[in-house]
C-alpha cells in the first residue's frame, strides 16, 4: 500500500517571487502532509536509510511515530542522535545518503526523510522543544574549538554524558558555517540556527565567542594551564582557495567565503544594515558545489544577472540536485565546460570581464570524474562586474602552528583517525578541519565519534 502512495510534494515560494527576497524557499510539510508521507515508509527490518545516515538517526522509529501522529515522540527519537534536526532536515544531501538508500527509491520515489525530519524539528520547536535527559556532572571538563556542526554535535553528546563543556568560537555569533556560510533563504538564522544552538546551551554547554584559537588562547594553554581534560578541534575549513590566474586581485573579485559571510553574518542584503557588498549588474560565480549555488542565488537576490561557470558538465556538478533545480528555476545561467583563464579589469582597477576557455572531458581522475581538458583556441569573454570564486576551502593553519605535537597533512588538514584521535594526547579533531570542506552532516558524524572517543579516553585515564 505504501509503495502506491506518491511522494508528497513540498510547497515552495514561486520562483519569480523568491528570486527577489531572502525568505525561506521551502515551506515544509503541514501535519496532514507529514502524516501522509510518513505512511509511505515500509519500516524495514534492516533499514538501509539509517545505515547511510552519518549520525545514525533512527529513521524508521521516528517516521513510525509521525505516522501515528505522535510528533513529540518522533522529536524525542531524533534528539537521541541529532542535535541539529531542523538544520539537517533543510541542508543535508539526503539524495545521496538516507533517501538515496531507501528501498522505495529502487523502483519509485524514496520517502521524503529530510522533509519529515524538518517537519518534526519545526513542530517540536513551536511546541516547547525536547527535554533531553543528561547524566549527573562527572567532574571533568572538555574544550571544543569551533561552534559549527562538528563542534555542536561533539559538545551535545559530551554534555549529555555529564561533562562540563565550553565551546570557543572565533566569530561574534555561534554556528560556524550554519551562521556565515548558508544563506537565509535556505537556513533561517533566528528561527532555526539560533533555536537549535539554544537547545545545545540548554544542556549546560557554555559558548564563548570572539575567541581565536591560536591567538586569544592556545590548545596548549587550555590543556596545561586551564586543565581541560581534553580538547576537540572542530574549527572547520575557512581558508578560501583561488585559481592563481591573472586579475584575481582586481576590485570586485571575492571568495565565496567572504561573499556569503558578508551577506549572511553581516546582513549585507538588508537595507537597515550599513554593511553592503558590491555586485554590480552582472556576477560570475566560478564553481559547481553547494557553496557556488548559494553564492549565485544570493547574487541574484541582490539584483545581479548571475552566471555559474563550471569546467565539467551538469552531470558532474557536485551540488545537491535540489539546489541546482532551484537555481535554474530562479533564472541562474549555467555555462558548462568552461574555465576562467584571466580576469580583465578597467582603467580604475575594477572587474569588467572574465576570459574563459572551453573544456572537454578526458579520462577519469582520482575522484572518478572525467578530467576537464582545455580546447586550444576556444577562448571567449564574459562581461561581468564581479567574480565570486567558489573553489573549495582548506583549514586555517593557525591552530596547527600553535599547538605542539599536532600533525597535519600536505593540505593543511589535521591528521586524525576515524575516532578523531590526533597525534597530540588529549587532542581530538573532526569535521572539515580534518577532511577539508565537506557537508554539515558528515561534520556532525565526526563530532559524535570524537565525543565517544573523548569519553573513553577520559574514563580510561582516571
Amino acid at each position: 500500500m505504501a509503495a502506491k502512495i506518491p511522494r508528497v510534494p513540498v510547497r515552495e515560494q514561486d520562483p519569480e517571487v523568491r528570486a527577489t527576497n531572502f525568505e525561506e524557499v521551502c515551506y515544509g510539510y503541514d501535519e496532514e502532509e507529514a502524516l501522509l508521507e510518513a505512511s509511505r515508509c515500509l519500516n524495514c527490518k534492516k533499514p538501509r536509510c539509517m545505515a547511510a545516515c552519518p549520525v545514525n538517526v533512527q529513521i524508521p522509529r521516528f517516521i513510525e511515530r509521525v505516522a501515528a501522529g505522535d510528533f513529540a515522540a518522533a522529536a524525542e527519537v531524533i534528539a537521541e542522535d541529532s542535535s541539529l534536526p531542523a538544520v539537517c532536515g533543510r541542508v543535508c544531501p539526503q539524495e545521496t545518503q538516507c533517501e538515496g538508500n531507501c528501498i522505495l527509491g529502487v523502483k519509485g520515489e524514496p520517502v521524503a526523510i529530510g522533509k519529515l525530519e524538518r517537519f518534526v524539528a519545526d513542530w517540536s520547536r513551536e511546541h516547547g522543544g525536547v527535554k533531553v535527559r543528561k547524566a549527573e556532572p562527572n567532574g571533568h571538563k572538555v574544550a571544543v574549538i569551533g561552534s559549527g556542526p562538528s563542534g555542536l554535535a561533539c559538545a551535545s553528546d559530551l554534555a549529555k554524558l555529564g561533562y562540563d563543556v565550553t565551546i570557543f568560537e572565533a566569530l561574534h555569533k555561534a554556528g560556524g558555517v550554519l551562521q556565515y556560510g548558508i544563506p537565509e533563504f535556505r537556513l533561517p538564522k533566528d528561527k532555526v540556527v539560533a533555536a537549535e544552538i539554544a537547545q545545545v546551551k540548554a544542556l549546560g554547554v557554555k559558548i564563548e565567542t570572539n575567541v581565536i584559537a591560536g591567538r586569544t588562547v592556545t590548545i596548549d594553554h587550555l590543556l596545561d594551564e586551564e586543565h581541560f581534560d581534553a580538547v576537540f578541534i572542530g574549527s572547520g575549513a575557512g581558508l578560501p582557495r583561488f585559481m592563481s590566474i591573472p586579475g584575481e586581485t582586481l576590485n570586485g573579485v571575492f571568495s565565496a567565503n567572504e561573499f556569503l559571510t558578508r551577506n549572511n553574518l553581516m546582513k549585507a542584503y538588508r537595507e537597515d544594515y550599513h554593511t553592503p557588498i558590491h555586485t554590480g549588474h552582472r556576477v560570475v560565480v566560478v564553481g559547481g558545489g553547494n557553496v557556488a549555488m548559494d553564492a549565485a542565488r544570493t547574487a541574484l537576490r541582490l539584483g545581479a544577472e548571475t552566471t555559474i561557470v563550471y569546467r565539467r558538465t551538469e552531470k558532474e556538478l557536485p551540488a545537491r540536485r535540489e539546489e541546482v533545480h532551484h537555481a535554474k528555476e530562479e533564472g541562474i545561467n549555467f555555462m558548462m565546460l568552461s574555465n576562467p583563464v584571466e580576469i580583465l579589469g578597467d582603467e580604475k582597477g575594477w572587474v569588467r570581464a572574465v576570459r574563459c576557455i572551453r573544456m572537454e572531458l578526458g579520462e577519469p581522475d582520482a575522484s572518478g570524474r572525467c578530467s576537464p581538458v582545455p580546447v586550444p583556441g576556444s577562448e571567449f569573454e564574459i562581461e561581468t562586474d564581479s567574480v565570486v570564486m567558489s573553489l573549495g576551502t582548506s583549514p586555517n593553519p593557525l591552530i596547527a602552528h600553535t599547538t605542539g605535537g599536532l600533525e597535519v597533512n600536505r593540505k593543511g588538514c589535521i591528521v586524525a583517525d576515524e575516532a578523531g584521535v590526533t597525534s597530540r594526547e588529549g587532542v581530538f579533531a573532526g569535521g572539515d578541519a580534518v577532511t577539508g570542506a565537506a557537508t554539515v552532516i558528515l561534520a556532525m558524524g565526526a563530532g559524535r565519534k570524537a565525543a565517544a572517543a573523548i569519553d573513553e579516553y577520559i574514563r580510561n585515564k582516571k
